[in-house]
C-alpha cells in the first residue's frame, strides 16, 4: 500500500471514529445529561479515550460538536422525508424528530451554554437552520395542497419548541406526540379564528 493510500485510509478511519463518537455522545447526553464521562463515551464508541481527546480536546468541544451534528442531521433529513412522504407526513415526522433533538439539547444543558463563548450566536445559527428546514417543508405542503398556505416557518418552530419545552420537563414523550397531532390539525386545516 502506498503512503498516499495509507494516509487516505487513516483520514477515513479518523472521520469514522469522530462520527461514531458524536453519535454515541448525542445518545448519551440525551439519556444521561452532559455529565457523562468522556471515558464512558469513548468506551461506548469502541475507541480509546485518547482518540476522543484527539478529536475533541475538551468536554465543551465534544458537547458543542455533538449538538451541531444532531442539528445538522435533523435539518438535512428534510429532502429525504419529502422524497418518501407527502409534505404533511414529512412535516409530522420531522416535528417528532425536532422534539427528540430538543431533548438532546436539554440533556446537554449548562454544558452547552459554556461550550460556546457566544451562546447567542449558536442559538441564532440553530434557529436559522431550523426555520429554513421548516420553510422547505411548508413550501412543499403548500404546493401539494397538504398544508395551509398562510403558515409562518417561525410560528411553526416556536410551536414545536413550546411543545418540546412544556413536555420535556415532565419527561412525557407520548404527550408531546399528542400535542404535535393537535398542531398538525391546525397546519393542515384552514382554521378561521372566531371572535
Amino acid at each position: 500500500m502506498t503512503s498516499g493510500a495509507t494516509g487516505r485510509r487513516a483520514r477515513a478511519d479518523g472521520l469514522k471514529n469522530r462520527q461514531r463518537l458524536l453519535d454515541v455522545a448525542i445518545e448519551a447526553f440525551a439519556e444521561q445529561g452532559a455529565d457523562v464521562a468522556p471515558a464512558t463515551i469513548a468506551k461506548l464508541a469502541g475507541v480509546g479515550v485518547g482518540t476522543l481527546y484527539r478529536h475533541f480536546p475538551t468536554r465543551e468541544a465534544l458537547v458543542e460538536a455533538a449538538y451541531r451534528s444532531d442539528l445538522a442531521r435533523l435539518c438535512e433529513s428534510v429532502p429525504g422525508l419529502l422524497t418518501d412522504h407527502s409534505a404533511a407526513a414529512a412535516l409530522r415526522i420531522w416535528m417528532e424528530r425536532c422534539v427528540d433533538h430538543a431533548a438532546t439539547k436539554s440533556g446537554m444543558g449548562a454544558a452547552l451554554g459554556t461550550a460556546v463563548a457566544s451562546e447567542g450566536e449558536l442559538n441564532a445559527q440553530s434557529r436559522a437552520l431550523l426555520t429554513e428546514a421548516i420553510a422547505v417543508l411548508l413550501e412543499s405542503g403548500a404546493s401539494d395542497g397538504s398544508l395551509r398556505t398562510d403558515l409562518s416557518p417561525d410560528d411553526v418552530l416556536l410551536s414545536v419548541a413550546g411543545i418540546a419545552l412544556a413536555t420535556g420537563d415532565w419527561g412525557n414523550r407520548a404527550q408531546a406526540s399528542r400535542l404535535l397531532a393537535l398542531l398538525m390539525d391546525g397546519l393542515t386545516k384552514d382554521v378561521t379564528p372566531t371572535d
